[in-house]
């Protein structure tokens, strides 16, 4: 998309999330420029917001740009959009009062162009009534609000107040410029995949575990449900979001894991992305393990081989998804140990990649597919970017779920194909 959005960064502690929104929006071809409040320097830095929008940050009502034109000016009609966010109480008020005494303010009275905000707030403030007639006040005027989330707040207190994902707002934004129609090919595909690590308790405060952040996964079953998949996350335990437009079902172990995962079959694809533990404690103790107790020559620990979920998946004789992908996690000799576990697994493609650095929780991934059809060795990219050709891979090779139009499908396999 060549659209140019004003993004106006309010003070407030969910600024930070601003941050990831510039990187969504520029992911998708549009351009950031921002203004970041005074209050909203508080919790991020120009440096910061600079450096991701790759543009000057502007703060200062009164600084004229280098052709002597009043910045508030330029700035509120150079750009197809301009947002809010966070968009706090005291944004609001203004906006709505029809106030300018800061470049925000002014910036959002001079403008001739759409504008969208996201608020974020204490549940209270939010449920003011002098917020609640300011946000009326403003959707009547033409603005586009976003409904806050309900939630725990940093405040400790619970409700509405919550700024919305990062990825919820990119949406809204490019609702708003008038993206292009998605690519929904694989409408009414039912995927499962899984995600993040598991946790095998020791006692009541331990556990086994791996440095899995589950990102790879997510970012996989974002990208099928973006192509209108119907997914079902099963979640190992991670600080990630849940992504939207999806069932996700948080599990622990190993074991919930697996029936997570036969309790959302049928399914046309199952793609097991999850760093799922080999083993388990034998026994689990009911307190809290003492050193005292385990005497001088140390703990003897005794394990139990947890259940093969991919292989157990890749061998139903009844309900076995169309397609089932495994990942093959390793340190080194990687394809020939992800070549002996396709194999072993019985399972369709394995996705093989080298751990031996930061890829655990990592932003980026190398990896290899293997398939029956050969080998493919995909360059270095993000774990967003080895999402969408993973789907891309999918889309090709899965046959159309009942009630699709294959000539669509067809007719976007040839636009990815000529792209």
């Amino acid at each position: 998309m060549d659209k140019r959005v004003l993004l106006i960064i309010g003070g407030g502690i969910a600024a930070y999330k601003s941050l990831d929104l510039i990187r969504l929006l520029a992911a998708k071809g549009v351009k950031t420029r921002t203004i970041l409040t005074r209050a909203g320097a508080e919790f991020v830095t120009p440096l910061s917001v600079g450096s991701l929008s790759g543009q000057s940050v502007h703060q200062d009502l009164f600084a004229l740009n280098e052709d002597g034109d009043m910045g508030h000016i330029e700035l509120s009609r150079a750009a197809d959009l301009v947002v809010v966010c966070p968009a706090t109480a005291d944004l609001l008020a203004k906006a709505a009062g029809g106030h300018a005494n800061d470049l925000a303010s002014t910036a959002l009275l001079a403008t001739d162009k759409p504008v969208l905000m996201a608020p974020a707030m204490n549940v209270r403030m939010w449920l003011h009534p002098a917020t609640q007639r300011n946000v009326a006040q403003l959707r009547a005027d033409g603005v586009t609000i976003l409904e806050p989330d309900v939630g725990p707040m940093a405040c400790g207190e619970f409700g509405p107040g919550r700024l919305p994902y990062p990825d919820q707002i990119a949406d809204a934004i490019l609702d708003c410029l008038g993206s292009p129609p998605r690519d929904q090919s694989l409408k009414g595909l039912r995927a499962i995949v899984t995600a993040g690590p598991t946790r095998e308790p020791l006692d009541a405060v331990r556990f086994l575990s791996n440095h899995s952040s589950g990102k790879q996964g997510y970012a996989i079953a974002k990208a099928l449900a973006e192509r209108g998949a119907n997914v079902s996350l099963v979640s190992g335990p991670t600080s990630l979001a849940p992504p939207p437009s999806m069932q996700v079902v948080q599990v622990e172990t190993a074991n919930e894991m697996l029936d997570a995962v036969l309790k959302g079959l049928p399914a046309d694809v199952f793609i097991s992305v999850a760093a799922v533990a080999d083993w388990r404690p034998e026994t689990r103790a009911s307190g809290k393990l003492k050193i005292k107790n385990s005497g001088r020559s140390g703990l003897t620990l005794k394990l139990a081989e947890n259940p093969d979920i991919l292989h157990h998946i890749s061998h139903l004789r009844n309900g076995r998804p169309q397609l089932v992908i495994g990942f093959a996690a390793e340190t080194h000799h990687v394809e020939d140990y992800a070549a002996a576990k396709l194999a072993r697994k019985g399972c369709d493609w394995i996705i093989a990649n080298d751990v031996s650095g930061d890829v655990m929780g990592g932003a980026e991934n190398e990896i290899t597919l293997l398939r029956a059809g050969g080998v493919e060795r995909w360059r270095r990219m993000t774990k967003e970017e080895v999402a969408e050709k993973l789907v891309d891979r999918i889309s090709d090779a899965v046959t159309p779920p009942l009630g699709q139009d294959a000539s669509h499908r067809s007719r976007t396999k040839a636009k990815r194909t000529s792209s």
